[in-house]
């Protein structure tokens, strides 16, 4: 019972709907004159038809199936892991080629003024 509302399965719904729809049809071919009134007859027929047929052979067994624990399963690890590798070796080539350019940089002294 997936599909509940109410703990009402669909199959209950489906039924009163027939029901329903039947009764209307029912009530219209009643008021309607001569052999027309005979028309109720099919209507009722098929309606019980219907409901026997949802009654006794039902798609879903009336008790659910045992509850199973939600397994969660990362499937990007992989993926994430070799980004993170990428990413972690192209900033240590980054720094180890940019260090270098740091310590060589120049320092020029300032002039001193002479008057």
């Amino acid at each position: 019972m997936t599909n509940a509302v109410l703990q009402i399965g669909t199959g209950v719904f489906v039924i009163v709907i027939v029901w329903i729809a039947s009764l209307v049809a029912a009530i219209v071919l009643l008021r309607a004159a001569g052999s027309t009134k005979l028309g109720v007859i099919p209507i009722v027929l098929l309606a019980l038809t219907i409901t026997l047929v949802l009654v006794f052979f039902p798609r879903s067994p009336e008790t659910p199936p045992p509850f199973t624990e939600m397994q969660i399963v990362d499937t990007l690890f992989i993926g994430r892991y070799v980004l993170l590798a990428v990413a972690s070796a192209v900033f240590l080539v980054a720094f180890f080629l940019l260090l270098p350019l740091h310590f060589l940089e120049p320092v020029h002294a300032k002039a001193l003024r002479t008057h």
